[in-house]
């Protein structure tokens, strides 16, 4: 079985329904599009449903607001037998003034699963371009920080 797309682009104008009491785009909404770029960007490349086991790194680097395009650039950086790791980068358009910033980055790791709900084998990501390669080598990186802390964490239970 020949594996769907590993990127995904999506682009969402943000209004005045998205935004806190100070005029900047809840982060609470934006963790919502980025859980559901994430799953459309796994589902797609594995051609199975995904559930979200983790989510890291979610760096809010500068506030969106209202009536700026915010557009989500995703890509499937790693996978393990079960698992994907997506990563996205924010990109925010304030449209008037013609400015273009990178306002937040993060990684999600996704598993497949089948109609009981049981974890199922994704097909094997095969980096190519030297940036893909660079992508799924830091995501190794990460996927071993993520086991430590997991047993760091273990470790300091009361």
């Amino acid at each position: 079985m020949e594996p769907g797309s590993s990127t995904l682009t999506m682009t969402v104008l943000m209004t005045p329904d998205n935004a806190n009491f100070s005029g900047n785009v809840h982060g609470g909404t934006l963790l919502k599009y980025l859980d559901e770029v994430a799953y459309a960007c796994a589902s797609r490349y594995a051609g199975s449903y995904v559930v979200t086991l983790s989510v890291d790194q979610v760096t809010f680097r500068q506030p969106i607001h209202v009536g700026e395009l915010v557009t989500f650039l995703a890509s499937v950086n790693y996978t393990g037998r079960t698992s994907i790791e997506v990563g996205i980068k924010v990109i925010t358009e304030n449209i008037r003034e013609k400015l273009v910033r990178h306002t937040n980055s993060c990684f999600f790791t996704m598993v497949a699963i089948d109609d009981k709900g049981q974890s199922i084998a994704v097909p094997p990501l095969k980096p190519t371009s030297e940036d893909a390669i660079r992508r799924f080598a830091n995501a190794q990186e990460r996927r071993a920080i993520r086991a430590e802390l997991t047993e760091r964490y273990r470790a300091l239970k009361d």
